[in-house]
């Protein structure tokens, strides 16, 4: 018994630290459950428009330092950057009107252009939003470091690296902690910076026509010495450059089902907010850029040189050049959430089509998918230390994925408003402002790559298709497997009622039960049933099915949604029961909720035992012939899991082995 009162007790205190760290287990049953987990406008506002609006850190930056001397082109970036804004952002909302459900461009590009396009949009966002958490966290930490002494610099890798560790840790709590906990950051550098952006707009307000009337001179100049199509050029170079600014704009389309209803009001509310607040920080920082003449200095971001200018003759004017840039840094960090909130859900998205592996759709007790938050976590270490957090090369691997995306999705959209044009009032409209906004995205993706292959866009492209290559490979896998299940399912047709039985409609509790993990209602259920018979003929009276409705990322949209999953569950077991009566056996079923099979399960089995004292537990198993390595990655090991559980509990549990013969 000593033996057995030690793991019992380090259970119970790893399960206790859990607890402390992550929260206390949510219940799926909890009628009030989706009040407690989605967000209103506002806090979506925060949650997945802070990327957005963060991108305003580093992408006029680009922008701005790509035009080099010829820095008055920055009132013409700016125009660009608010128009292009504004038809993303506009895009994207009738895109949310198409498809509410969320899913952005994963979903858009596989219902438009079909499964492997649709592919390509998934793995581009995967890489996109790993990026999105890289990008946020390197250029938050260079905020601050912009202000501490230089000595300091080999200590901001180990600060990137601790913050994406609590980061993770914060998401695993759940969508709305982690956002409203980030709120006040939000607030704040909102106001720090719309401070700095009127005021030095203000204080050369009366000056405007001057400027502009220089700028113009100097355009005219430029376009004397270089010529029109070199200064085109140059235009479009630096426009593309910047396009880092938009990379945020998708997150909202992407994170639908996080939201409150009613879901497509609030979205577009959200998205009216970020494209407003990001063309307005956007703009007035690269337009601040010209009018206090800020130039690149070693050490330091542009944002940084920018406060400095502004500020640095007011009264306290380094607190609060220091005060900006904390804000800065830490919506940077609220930025990174946009990476763990909708990275995990695309990659969900993906689990469910058989594209990932299947556990990458399986929610934790906090209703958070957390395999697919840790991954992310994990791969956004490794690309921050194969960049050693260099900004310029990670925005340059950021924005080709997303411009990637960007792209499919306007595609897709622009070949729906021409295919279904009779069905639609407004397809002109539409169609005009999807395609548009493709010409402007396939633009940016084109010079983006062309200018910077050699500079961290070739690793972006080898890892997006790898990634892409792993996809078909996990699907050509699932695939093969259906095939072979399929041939179990033939069972069912050749096992008709048995003539003249007779099955009692009540178990007697006192007689040896067999109690059944099953999932659907197909040949698998029904091979373990008789691998039973076969293994112990005529000892069994009874036969309980146990069956647990995993609420899961597909199926955690509302209410109605978790009773359908309930209802199909119910009928599934109702099938089974039927079935072993027809065949003269006593029969019965119970029924789990929960979002983790194992513990569902095994609450459950533990129920029946002591109900049905003589109960032995089984579960199916498949079984390959040729078992390889990374078969553990693609299918789960919840029967050996189950097992171990009871035995532990001291009841006898069996895995029962049912081969897959796979074509």
């Amino acid at each position: 018994m000593a033996d057995r009162e030690k793991p019992e007790g380090e259970e119970t205190r790893i399960r206790r630290l859990r607890r402390i760290v992550i929260g206390k287990a949510r219940n799926v049953s909890d009628p009030e459950i989706f009040h407690h987990t989605t967000l209103i406008a506002f806090l979506a506002w925060v949650g997945l428009g802070a990327d957005g609006l963060s991108s305003s850190a580093y992408g006029p930056e680009e922008a701005y330092k790509a035009l080099g001397a010829h820095n008055h082109l920055a009132i013409i970036l700016t125009a660009m950057t608010a128009i292009t804004i504004a038809v993303i952002s506009t895009a994207y909302s009738n895109l949310i009107e198409y498809f509410p459900g969320g899913g952005g461009g994963y979903l858009v590009a596989t219902k438009m252009l079909g499964n492997r396009v649709g592919v390509v949009s998934g793995c581009a966002l995967l890489v996109d939003y790993v990026l999105t958490i890289t990008v946020s966290i390197a250029n938050g930490c260079d905020q601050i470091w912009s202000f501490l002494p230089l000595s300091l610099l080999h200590y901001k890798l180990i600060a990137e690296i601790i913050i994406i560790i609590l980061l993770v840790v914060l998401n695993l709590r759940g969508v709305k902690e982690s956002v409203t906990f980030l709120m006040p950051i939000f607030v704040a550098f909102l106001i720090m910076h719309a401070i700095l952006i009127v005021y030095t707009i203000g204080r050369d307000f009366g000056t405007m026509p001057q400027i502009f009337h220089g700028a113009a001179r100097d355009f005219h100049a430029s376009a004397q010495s270089l010529g029109w199509l070199p200064l085109m050029l140059l235009i479009l170079r630096a426009y593309s450059l910047g396009g880092g600014t938009y990379t945020g704009i998708e997150a909202v389309s992407n994170g639908v089902s996080i939201l409150r209803e009613p879901r497509v009001a609030t979205a577009r509310k959200t998205m009216l907010l970020m494209a407003t607040s990001l063309a307005f920080t956007a703009g007035g920082i690269m337009f601040s850029y010209l009018l206090t003449n800020s130039h690149p200095v070693p050490g330091r971001t542009m944002n940084a040189v920018l406060l400095g200018n502004v500020f640095g003759t007011w009264p306290m004017g380094k607190v609060l050049v220091i005060f900006s840039l904390v804000t800065e840094a830490a919506l940077l960090f609220v930025a990174a959430q946009a990476g763990f909130l909708d990275g995990p859900r695309i990659l969900s998205n993906m689990a469910i089509d058989s594209w990932m592996p299947h556990r990458f759709s399986q929610l934790s007790d906090r209703l958070v998918t957390q395999d697919g938050i840790l991954m992310m976590g994990l791969a956004a270490l490794a690309a921050l230390l194969y960049t050693r957090g260099d900004v310029t090369i990670i925005v340059v691997m950021y924005s080709i994925n997303v411009f990637i995306t960007f792209s499919l999705s306007l595609l897709g959209m622009s070949k729906h408003f021409i295919q279904d044009r009779d069905k639609e009032s407004n397809w002109k409209p539409r169609l005009l402002l999807h395609g548009i906004g493709f010409l402007m995205c396939a633009s940016i993706l084109g010079v983006t790559i062309f200018e910077k292959f050699a500079s961290g866009g070739w690793i972006t492209i080898a890892i997006t298709g790898v990634l892409i290559g792993i996809a078909f490979a996990i699907h050509k896998h699932y695939r093969r497997v259906s095939a072979g299940m399929k041939s179990l399912d033939d069972v069912l047709k050749d096992l008709p009622p048995a003539p003249g039985a007779e099955a009692s409609t009540r178990l007697d509790k006192n007689v040896p039960t067999a109690v059944i993990m099953v999932k659907s209602f197909s040949g698998f259920g029904i091979h373990e049933v008789l691998s039973i018979h076969r293994l112990f003929p005529r000892m069994f009276k009874n036969f309980i099915f146990v069956s647990a409705a995993v609420v899961d990322s597909g199926s955690f949209k509302g209410a109605q949604e978790i009773e359908s999953l309930e209802d199909e569950t119910r009928s599934n077991l109702q099938k089974y029961v039927a079935w072993a009566q027809g065949q003269g056996m006593a029969a019965d079923y119970r029924i789990a909720i929960g979002t983790e099979a194992v513990d569902s399960i095994t609450e459950v089995c533990r129920n029946i035992a002591e109900e049905y004292p003589r109960a032995i537990f089984f579960m199916g198993r498949l079984i390959f012939r040729e078992e390889k390595w990374y078969y553990r990655l693609l299918h789960n090991e919840t029967p050996n899991a189950i097992q171990r559980r009871l035995q532990f509990d001291g009841l006898q549990a069996i895995v029962l082995p049912i081969r897959v013969l796979q074509s």
